[in-house]
């Protein structure tokens, strides 16, 4: 019938995407004649191949499905590849990445077969988030407006499997609602996830120290980060700006060249940055993270987080706007 590979970066929301594809698939038949499931670690790709070739009994089909399969390698994969090269017509090969990268060999083989690969990855950019949102609240049945689309995307932050949580809680209690407002979603919204790390350092290099504090705060306590983690980011983001100090790099290539990185965004943000800050900047950036590494080791005595709250605080006064 037809093969499906599934991928993506959140557990959750990839768990989620199988479940309903599953579904889809079962439709009005008895699931537990039809779905044969294979998780944890005692599988191989070699019983997922028999499971397939095997003929489906007292159905019209069987799906087969297999969790976790980016743990195979390479050389697990010839007894799969050989049956998607002439796959069972009654069967529906459920493979759900997880555990790591999937071979490329197993990707082409069910492109081959003419199957389908989806990613469940949320794009990074809020434009594209705010689409996710909305397609998601429209499989709940609910449309959300515009202000409240935007809320859900910053409440999220990278922890982009609550949203369904949150999501059937509003369709429970907002049956038959032309549109959700804020106002209706603002009440059912816990601790705001973590952020990306650049979400802090733009903060920072605009001097808005307000919402670097913030945003301190959802990386520590929404997503999880430690603060010696946190302390890193910022280590590793001024000093791609130092390297570009003095280095003559007068564009993005020339600053990705010297960064040893591709040329791109990144390698722009940190030559204006370099810029921006001067050499006295930098050297006063580099003595506070240099400052803040030995609190954070126990020579103050201060708590973790007030001595990130204050390095924060006096990287983003370095910036023109926070002088």
């Amino acid at each position: 019938m037809g093969t499906f590979l599934l991928t993506g970066d959140d557990e959750s929301i990839l768990r989620l995407a199988v479940l309903e594809l599953v579904h889809e698939l079962v439709g009005d038949g008895d699931r537990s004649m039809m779905v044969d499931e294979f998780d944890g670690a005692d599988f191989t790709l070699g019983d997922v191949a028999t499971a397939a070739q095997t003929p489906a009994f007292l159905t019209d089909r069987r799906i087969v499905v297999a969790r976790g399969i980016g743990r195979f390698v390479v050389a697990d994969t010839p007894p799969l590849v050989q049956y998607l090269a002439d796959p069972l017509p009654s069967t529906e090969l459920v493979l759900f990445g997880g555990g790591g990268a999937v071979p490329k060999a197993l990707v082409d083989a069910v492109k081959s077969a003419g199957g389908e690969v989806r990613s469940t990855s949320v794009a990074a950019r809020p434009k594209e988030r705010a689409v996710w949102v909305r397609s998601r609240a429209a499989t709940k049945g609910i449309e959300l407006d515009d202000r409240a689309v935007a809320r859900l995307v910053d409440w999220l932050g990278e922890n982009s499997g609550a949203l369904d949580g949150v999501l059937e809680t509003i369709a429970s209690s907002h049956v038959g609602r032309a549109k959700v407002r804020i106002e209706d979603v603002e009440p059912l919204l816990g601790e705001a996830g973590g952020v990306p790390p650049w979400d802090l350092t733009d903060a920072v290099d605009r001097g808005d120290t307000a919402k670097a504090m913030t945003l301190l705060h959802r990386m520590v306590h929404g997503g999880g980060r430690h603060p010696l983690q946190v302390m890193a980011i910022l280590h590793g983001h001024y000093a791609k700006m130092s390297m570009l100090d003095g280095a003559g790099a007068t564009d993005q290539d020339s600053a990705a060249s010297v960064l040893g990185i591709k040329s791109g965004f990144p390698a722009r943000k940190a030559l204006d940055g370099s810029r921006r800050l001067g050499r006295d900047g930098l050297r006063r950036a580099i003595g506070l993270l240099a400052d803040a590494d030995l609190d954070l080791r126990g020579r103050t005595g201060l708590d973790e987080l007030t001595v990130m709250e204050v390095l924060v605080a006096r990287l983003s006064r370095l910036a023109p706007a926070g002088r």
